[in-house]
């Protein structure tokens, strides 16, 4: 195996993670989504994951795989003759920003259609170095996955407004077609979204029709309105590429307005996340 970027503390030494084999599940965690506390630490540039105390664990976090995770099911359901997850990997890491202005609203970005892993997503902005387990394809019934995360959800809070940081960011047109910035009212709402379901869901009333965005074309940005709905889409059981927010990005939203809520004293209920530890992303 390669070397591995995610150990787990088990039997009191570290292990590295197979790709097959769901972090969640070695650690403990039920058949649910989560999200359950989890030690962590780094060291030697592998990250360190166990479900108690361990000497040099620098951070209490909760972590959290979808309702459909695929590690989750392989056990479960038999697979197509012929077919082969790959051999030799272990689980990688990336990270992503929680980036929140001064004005309280943060950047979500979409990624292109053309790339090969989720493709048209809204995610912050991050990259490979997303604490929610993750995997592409999402779903078995997509076909067996490909790729397999650990995902590490970082907040930053900076002291420009919005609309300084908006003039100073320079998206890669390569890997990103569209951008945004979302207030507390728009993320609840989007965090609140169940998924794993495919019973649609009523907008509020409240809940305005569309959200400002950017849109990337041809080397310039310009103005698109996009419909609420398509915010508040869940991850269809068959393969498309259809363009929503992914459930680790609802998982980090709910996780960003509890750390909202903490700072203003008042309560915000973060939806998917209504399980979740008080810490920040």
């Amino acid at each position: 195996m390669a070397a591995a970027r995610v150990l787990l503390l088990l039997s009191g030494r570290p292990e590295s993670v197979g790709f097959a084999q769901s972090v969640c599940g070695l650690l403990g965690a039920g058949p649910g989504p989560g999200p359950w506390p989890t030690h962590c630490g780094w060291k030697r540039g592998q990250l360190l994951l166990s479900d108690g105390p361990f000497p040099g664990a620098s951070a209490r976090l909760p972590l959290q795989r979808s309702p459909f995770c695929p590690f989750a099911a392989l056990d479960q359901q038999p697979r197509p003759p012929g077919t082969e997850l790959p051999t030799g990997r272990g689980v990688d890491l990336g990270v992503a920003v929680i980036l929140q202005s001064s004005d309280q609203t943060v950047l979500l970005t979409r990624r292109t259609r053309t790339l090969r892993v989720s493709p048209n997503l809204w995610v912050p902005p991050g990259g490979h170095v997303e604490l929610e387990e993750s995997a592409y394809p999402p779903r078995l019934s997509w076909g067996l996955p490909k790729y397999h995360h650990i995902i590490l959800y970082l907040l930053v809070i900076s002291q420009e407004s919005e609309q300084q940081l908006q003039a100073r960011i320079q998206p890669n047109p390569s890997e990103v077609s569209a951008f945004m910035w979302l207030g507390a009212d728009v993320a609840a709402a989007v965090a609140a979204t169940e998924d794993g379901t495919e019973t649609p869901r009523l907008l509020s009333q409240e809940l305005p029709p569309s959200v400002l965005a950017m849109e990337l074309e041809d080397g310039a940005a310009r103005p698109l309105a996009l419909p609420m709905s398509t915010l508040l889409r869940t991850t269809p059981a068959t393969t498309e590429d259809t363009e929503r927010v992914s459930t680790g990005t609802k998982f980090a939203l709910g996780l960003w307005l509890q750390h909202l809520g903490r700072q203003s004293g008042a309560h915000v209920d973060p939806g998917c996340a209504k399980e979740a530890q008080n810490t920040d992303p």
